[in-house]
C-alpha cells in the first residue's frame, strides 16, 4: 500500500472506509457533491471535477493495489465517486445547457441516476462485467465509468420520455 495521499485519494476521503457498503456510501456522498458542483459552475464544474477524479483515481488506485492480492479492493471507492458523476451528466447538462438557475434540484433525476448507477455496478451486465475483469487499475476504474455511461444513458432516455421527446 502507498502512502497517505494516494489513500485519501482512492478512499475518497476516506468515506472508503465505512464499515458497511463502502460503494454505496460514496455514490451516496458524491451526489450532493455533484449537485454542490453543479450550483458552484454548472456542468462544465462538474466535467471537470470527473476527469479529475478520473485520473487522480487511475493514479492513486495503480498504487494503492501494488502488492496485494486483492486487485479491486472494496475502501477504493474513487471509481464509484467517478462513476456516480458521469450518471448524473445528463441532468447536469441539461439544467446548464437550459439556463435553469442552479437551486433548481429535479430530485426524481438526481435519485434516479444513483439507483441506475449502483444496479449496473452491482450486476455488472455486459461491458460493465468485461471491464471488471481486466483488472489493475484500469479494471478497477473502468468498470465504474461503464456503468457510469451506460445510467447516464438511461438517465437521458428518462428525460426525454418524460419531457415527451421521444414520443
Amino acid at each position: 500500500m502507498a502512502g497517505g495521499l494516494t489513500r485519501a485519494v482512492a478512499t475518497f476521503g476516506y468515506v472508503g472506509l465505512a464499515p458497511v457498503a463502502p460503494g454505496t456510501v460514496a455514490s451516496a456522498v458524491a451526489v450532493p457533491l455533484a449537485y454542490a458542483l453543479h450550483w458552484a459552475g454548472g456542468f462544465p464544474l462538474l466535467l471537470v471535477a470527473t476527469l479529475v477524479a478520473i485520473a487522480a483515481g487511475l493514479w492513486a488506485s495503480a498504487r494503492e493495489i501494488v502488492g496485494r492480492v486483492d486487485k479491486d479492493p472494496a475502501e477504493i471507492v474513487i471509481d464509484e465517486v467517478a462513476g456516480q458523476w458521469i450518471a448524473l451528466w445528463p441532468l447536469s447538462f441539461g439544467l446548464w445547457w437550459m439556463g435553469m438557475p442552479p437551486h433548481v434540484f429535479p430530485w426524481p433525476g438526481w435519485v434516479g441516476a444513483f439507483v441506475l448507477f449502483r444496479l449496473f455496478d452491482i450486476l455488472k451486465p455486459g461491458p460493465v462485467g468485461w471491464a471488471d475483469r481486466r483488472g489493475g487499475a484500469t479494471g478497477l476504474m473502468l468498470d465504474d465509468l461503464i456503468a457510469g455511461a451506460l445510467a447516464a444513458l438511461c438517465v437521458a432516455a428518462a428525460a426525454a420520455i418524460a419531457h415527451g421527446w421521444l414520443m
